[in-house]
Protein backbone atom coordinates (compact mmCIF):
# COMPACT_ATOMS: atom_id res chain seq x y z
CA UNK A 1 0.00 0.00 0.00
CA UNK A 2 2.80 2.52 0.91
CA UNK A 3 3.78 1.73 -2.56
CA UNK A 4 0.92 2.41 -4.17
CA UNK A 5 0.61 5.92 -2.30
CA UNK A 6 3.70 7.37 -2.94
CA UNK A 7 3.48 6.17 -6.80
CA UNK A 8 -0.19 8.00 -6.57
CA UNK A 9 1.51 11.15 -5.89
CA UNK A 10 3.26 11.57 -8.93
CA UNK A 11 0.21 12.86 -11.51
CA UNK A 12 1.23 10.89 -14.52
CA UNK A 13 0.85 7.78 -12.61
CA UNK A 14 -2.71 9.05 -10.54
CA UNK A 15 -3.83 10.21 -14.30
CA UNK A 16 -2.39 7.18 -15.87
CA UNK A 17 -4.01 4.57 -13.72
CA UNK A 18 -7.43 5.56 -13.17
CA UNK A 19 -7.51 5.82 -16.79
CA UNK A 20 -6.57 2.32 -17.36
CA UNK A 21 -8.43 1.25 -14.54
CA UNK A 22 -11.65 2.96 -16.58
CA UNK A 23 -10.47 1.90 -19.89
CA UNK A 24 -10.42 -2.45 -17.93
CA UNK A 25 -13.91 -1.34 -16.68
CA UNK A 26 -15.34 -0.45 -20.23
CA UNK A 27 -13.62 -3.63 -21.63
CA UNK A 28 -15.07 -5.74 -18.77
CA UNK A 29 -18.45 -4.62 -19.89
CA UNK A 30 -17.70 -6.70 -23.24
CA UNK A 31 -19.31 -9.94 -20.82
CA UNK A 32 -22.83 -8.44 -20.30
CA UNK A 33 -23.23 -7.02 -24.14
CA UNK A 34 -26.45 -8.07 -25.69
CA UNK A 35 -25.12 -7.76 -29.33
CA UNK A 36 -22.16 -10.84 -30.96
CA UNK A 37 -19.71 -8.91 -31.96
CA UNK A 38 -19.01 -11.01 -34.38
CA UNK A 39 -22.30 -10.62 -36.27
CA UNK A 40 -23.23 -8.05 -38.53
CA UNK A 41 -27.19 -6.35 -39.11
CA UNK A 42 -28.21 -6.42 -35.64
CA UNK A 43 -29.34 -2.46 -35.31
CA UNK A 44 -30.03 -0.18 -37.77
CA UNK A 45 -27.20 1.14 -39.96
CA UNK A 46 -25.45 4.90 -39.65
CA UNK A 47 -27.44 6.07 -36.60
CA UNK A 48 -26.24 9.16 -34.51
CA UNK A 49 -25.68 8.72 -30.76
CA UNK A 50 -28.88 8.32 -28.91
CA UNK A 51 -30.14 6.63 -25.71
CA UNK A 52 -31.21 3.65 -26.95
CA UNK A 53 -27.60 3.46 -28.85
CA UNK A 54 -25.30 5.91 -26.81
CA UNK A 55 -22.48 6.04 -29.35
CA UNK A 56 -24.34 5.38 -31.95
CA UNK A 57 -24.32 2.72 -34.96
CA UNK A 58 -21.95 1.82 -38.02
CA UNK A 59 -22.44 0.85 -41.71
CA UNK A 60 -22.23 -2.46 -40.76
CA UNK A 61 -25.20 -2.96 -38.64
CA UNK A 62 -23.17 -2.43 -35.15
CA UNK A 63 -23.64 -0.72 -32.20
CA UNK A 64 -20.53 0.84 -31.38
CA UNK A 65 -20.30 1.20 -27.99
CA UNK A 66 -20.58 -2.30 -27.35
CA UNK A 67 -18.30 -3.05 -30.28
CA UNK A 68 -15.90 -0.74 -28.70
CA UNK A 69 -15.97 -2.85 -25.31
CA UNK A 70 -15.01 -5.75 -27.43
CA UNK A 71 -12.78 -4.15 -29.23
CA UNK A 72 -10.40 -2.54 -26.44
CA UNK A 73 -10.58 -5.66 -24.72
CA UNK A 74 -9.55 -7.38 -27.52
CA UNK A 75 -6.31 -4.91 -28.43
CA UNK A 76 -5.22 -5.52 -24.69
CA UNK A 77 -5.25 -9.11 -24.47
CA UNK A 78 -2.91 -9.05 -27.43
CA UNK A 79 -0.78 -6.31 -25.47
CA UNK A 80 -0.60 -8.59 -22.74
CA UNK A 81 0.37 -11.35 -24.57
CA UNK A 82 2.92 -9.61 -26.62
CA UNK A 83 4.30 -7.67 -23.67
CA UNK A 84 5.18 -10.72 -21.14
CA UNK A 85 6.14 -13.44 -23.96
CA UNK A 86 8.51 -11.23 -25.34
CA UNK A 87 9.79 -10.56 -21.55
CA UNK A 88 10.55 -13.72 -21.10
CA UNK A 89 12.64 -13.77 -23.63
CA UNK A 90 14.17 -10.30 -23.61
CA UNK A 91 15.25 -10.82 -19.43
CA UNK A 92 16.51 -14.29 -19.90
CA UNK A 93 18.41 -13.52 -23.52
CA UNK A 94 19.66 -10.28 -22.14
CA UNK A 95 20.73 -11.63 -18.22
CA UNK A 96 22.35 -14.61 -19.90
CA UNK A 97 24.19 -12.84 -22.59
CA UNK A 98 25.36 -10.15 -20.03
CA UNK A 99 26.20 -11.89 -17.14
CA UNK A 100 28.10 -15.39 -18.65
CA UNK A 101 29.70 -13.06 -21.70
CA UNK A 102 31.73 -14.96 -23.88
CA UNK A 103 30.83 -17.43 -26.48
CA UNK A 104 26.87 -16.74 -25.37
CA UNK A 105 26.92 -13.39 -25.40
CA UNK A 106 28.13 -13.49 -28.70
CA UNK A 107 26.10 -15.95 -29.87
CA UNK A 108 22.80 -14.58 -28.37
CA UNK A 109 23.58 -10.96 -29.65
CA UNK A 110 23.59 -12.34 -32.87
CA UNK A 111 20.00 -13.43 -32.81
CA UNK A 112 19.04 -10.19 -31.27
CA UNK A 113 20.52 -8.14 -33.68
CA UNK A 114 19.81 -10.41 -37.19
CA UNK A 115 16.27 -9.47 -35.78
CA UNK A 116 17.54 -5.55 -34.99
CA UNK A 117 18.93 -5.16 -38.58
CA UNK A 118 15.99 -6.57 -40.90
CA UNK A 119 12.78 -4.59 -42.12
CA UNK A 120 10.57 -5.61 -38.87
CA UNK A 121 7.98 -4.41 -40.38
CA UNK A 122 7.79 -6.07 -43.40
CA UNK A 123 8.68 -9.00 -42.11
CA UNK A 124 5.26 -8.80 -39.79
CA UNK A 125 3.70 -7.84 -42.36
CA UNK A 126 4.77 -11.00 -44.36
CA UNK A 127 4.55 -13.38 -41.85
CA UNK A 128 0.86 -12.01 -41.21
CA UNK A 129 -0.14 -12.71 -45.13
CA UNK A 130 1.02 -16.16 -44.59
CA UNK A 131 -0.75 -17.02 -41.40
CA UNK A 132 -3.76 -14.66 -41.77
CA UNK A 133 -6.28 -17.78 -42.24
CA UNK A 134 -5.05 -18.97 -38.46
CA UNK A 135 -4.60 -15.24 -37.00
CA UNK A 136 -6.21 -15.12 -33.51
CA UNK A 137 -5.76 -12.92 -30.56
CA UNK A 138 -3.55 -15.42 -29.34
CA UNK A 139 -1.47 -16.35 -32.44
CA UNK A 140 -1.13 -12.31 -33.26
CA UNK A 141 0.34 -11.41 -29.50
CA UNK A 142 2.89 -14.69 -30.15
CA UNK A 143 3.77 -13.36 -33.37
CA UNK A 144 4.42 -9.66 -32.02
CA UNK A 145 6.38 -10.95 -29.03
CA UNK A 146 8.71 -13.11 -31.09
CA UNK A 147 9.79 -9.95 -32.94
CA UNK A 148 9.49 -7.58 -29.70
CA UNK A 149 12.49 -8.62 -27.57
CA UNK A 150 15.45 -7.97 -29.63
CA UNK A 151 16.27 -4.65 -28.44
CA UNK A 152 15.17 -4.73 -24.83
CA UNK A 153 17.58 -8.09 -24.55
CA UNK A 154 19.98 -5.76 -25.66
CA UNK A 155 19.00 -3.09 -23.12
CA UNK A 156 19.22 -5.47 -20.54
CA UNK A 157 22.38 -7.20 -21.26
CA UNK A 158 23.97 -3.81 -21.22
CA UNK A 159 22.74 -2.95 -17.72
CA UNK A 160 23.57 -6.91 -16.78
CA UNK A 161 27.08 -5.73 -18.22
CA UNK A 162 27.72 -2.73 -16.05
CA UNK A 163 26.55 -3.88 -12.82
CA UNK A 164 28.91 -7.56 -13.22
CA UNK A 165 31.36 -5.00 -12.59
CA UNK A 166 30.64 -3.34 -9.31
CA UNK A 167 32.03 -3.90 -6.01
CA UNK A 168 29.25 -5.89 -4.43
CA UNK A 169 29.31 -8.34 -7.63
CA UNK A 170 32.47 -9.87 -6.61
CA UNK A 171 32.03 -9.52 -3.11
CA UNK A 172 28.46 -12.01 -3.03
CA UNK A 173 30.80 -14.23 -5.54
CA UNK A 174 33.76 -14.31 -3.15
CA UNK A 175 31.20 -15.46 -0.49
CA UNK A 176 30.05 -18.06 -2.15
CA UNK A 177 26.59 -16.80 -3.42
CA UNK A 178 24.75 -19.03 -6.06
CA UNK A 179 24.06 -17.38 -9.33
CA UNK A 180 20.35 -17.48 -9.25
CA UNK A 181 20.72 -15.83 -5.69
CA UNK A 182 22.78 -13.17 -7.01
CA UNK A 183 20.56 -12.42 -9.59
CA UNK A 184 17.00 -12.20 -7.48
CA UNK A 185 18.85 -10.17 -4.78
CA UNK A 186 21.05 -8.14 -6.37
CA UNK A 187 20.26 -7.57 -9.49
CA UNK A 188 16.81 -7.04 -9.90
CA UNK A 189 16.49 -4.03 -8.09
CA UNK A 190 18.03 -2.48 -10.61
CA UNK A 191 17.17 -4.36 -13.48
CA UNK A 192 13.20 -4.18 -12.13
CA UNK A 193 12.34 -0.39 -13.44
CA UNK A 194 13.74 -1.58 -17.10
CA UNK A 195 11.71 -4.29 -16.94
CA UNK A 196 8.44 -2.74 -16.11
CA UNK A 197 9.05 0.17 -18.93
CA UNK A 198 10.08 -1.90 -21.66
CA UNK A 199 7.23 -4.41 -20.54
CA UNK A 200 4.38 -1.07 -20.71
CA UNK A 201 6.34 0.36 -23.92
CA UNK A 202 6.38 -3.10 -25.75
CA UNK A 203 2.31 -3.19 -25.26
CA UNK A 204 1.76 0.02 -26.58
CA UNK A 205 4.17 -1.15 -29.44
CA UNK A 206 1.69 -3.93 -29.48
CA UNK A 207 -1.41 -2.11 -29.71
CA UNK A 208 -0.18 0.25 -32.56
CA UNK A 209 1.07 -2.45 -34.25
CA UNK A 210 -2.09 -4.50 -34.20
CA UNK A 211 -4.04 -1.03 -35.49
CA UNK A 212 -1.78 -0.84 -38.52
CA UNK A 213 -1.99 -4.49 -39.63
CA UNK A 214 -5.70 -4.40 -38.99
CA UNK A 215 -6.03 -1.29 -41.82
CA UNK A 216 -3.68 -2.80 -43.84
CA UNK A 217 -6.34 -5.38 -43.97
CA UNK A 218 -4.36 -8.16 -42.99
CA UNK A 219 -6.12 -9.13 -39.68
CA UNK A 220 -9.85 -11.43 -39.09
CA UNK A 221 -12.00 -8.42 -39.80
CA UNK A 222 -14.68 -10.43 -37.83
CA UNK A 223 -12.75 -9.88 -34.27
CA UNK A 224 -13.50 -6.40 -33.05
CA UNK A 225 -10.19 -4.53 -32.40
CA UNK A 226 -9.17 -0.78 -32.21
CA UNK A 227 -7.58 -1.28 -35.41
CA UNK A 228 -10.21 -3.41 -37.09
CA UNK A 229 -12.74 -0.50 -35.91
CA UNK A 230 -11.13 2.12 -37.81
CA UNK A 231 -10.55 -0.26 -40.60
CA UNK A 232 -14.12 -0.65 -41.33
CA UNK A 233 -14.82 3.27 -40.95
CA UNK A 234 -12.07 4.00 -43.00
CA UNK A 235 -13.96 1.47 -45.32
CA UNK A 236 -16.95 2.79 -45.44
CA UNK A 237 -15.49 6.83 -45.81
CA UNK A 238 -16.84 7.39 -42.59
CA UNK A 239 -14.97 10.58 -42.22
CA UNK A 240 -16.24 11.95 -45.25
CA UNK A 241 -19.95 10.95 -44.73
CA UNK A 242 -20.27 12.89 -41.35
CA UNK A 243 -20.05 9.87 -39.32
CA UNK A 244 -17.98 10.92 -36.83
CA UNK A 245 -19.10 9.06 -33.69
CA UNK A 246 -18.06 6.12 -35.44
CA UNK A 247 -14.27 6.87 -36.56
CA UNK A 248 -14.11 9.11 -33.37
CA UNK A 249 -14.07 6.52 -31.10
CA UNK A 250 -11.52 4.21 -31.50
CA UNK A 251 -9.43 6.76 -32.15
CA UNK A 252 -10.25 8.69 -28.65
CA UNK A 253 -9.69 5.20 -27.14
CA UNK A 254 -6.27 4.84 -28.79
CA UNK A 255 -4.98 7.47 -28.00
CA UNK A 256 -6.25 7.45 -24.43
CA UNK A 257 -4.73 4.11 -24.08
CA UNK A 258 -1.12 5.32 -25.79
CA UNK A 259 -0.60 8.23 -23.02
CA UNK A 260 -2.36 5.77 -19.92
CA UNK A 261 0.78 3.04 -20.93
CA UNK A 262 3.34 5.62 -21.77
CA UNK A 263 2.60 7.77 -18.30
CA UNK A 264 2.67 4.51 -16.51
CA UNK A 265 6.20 3.55 -17.93
CA UNK A 266 7.57 6.63 -17.15
CA UNK A 267 6.50 7.16 -13.69
CA UNK A 268 7.37 3.47 -12.36
CA UNK A 269 10.65 3.48 -13.95
CA UNK A 270 11.52 6.59 -12.16
CA UNK A 271 9.82 5.51 -8.76
CA UNK A 272 11.82 2.24 -8.68
CA UNK A 273 15.02 3.23 -10.02
CA UNK A 274 17.51 3.39 -6.98
CA UNK A 275 18.86 6.22 -7.82
CA UNK A 276 16.03 8.41 -8.01
CA UNK A 277 14.67 6.95 -5.00
CA UNK A 278 17.79 7.94 -3.24
CA UNK A 279 17.64 11.68 -4.59
CA UNK A 280 13.93 11.43 -3.00
CA UNK A 281 15.24 9.88 0.51
CA UNK A 282 17.99 13.12 0.35
CA UNK A 283 15.23 15.47 -0.28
Amino acid sequence: MKLFRDLLRDYRFAIAFWVLCLLIAFAALSLFSPYDPTRWGQAPRDLRPSAEHWLGTDSNGQDVFWNATFAVRNSLIIAVIAGVVSRIIAVAIGMVAGYRGGMWDRTLMFVSDSLLVIPLFLIIVMMAMLIRASLNLATLGLLLAFFGWAWDARLIRSQMLSLRERDFTQTAILSGTGTLKLVINEYMPYTTPLIFSTLINNMAWAIGLEITLAILGLLDMSIPTLGTMLYWAINYQAILLGRWWWVTTPILLSVLLFIALYWLSVSISEYLDPRTRVQRVGA
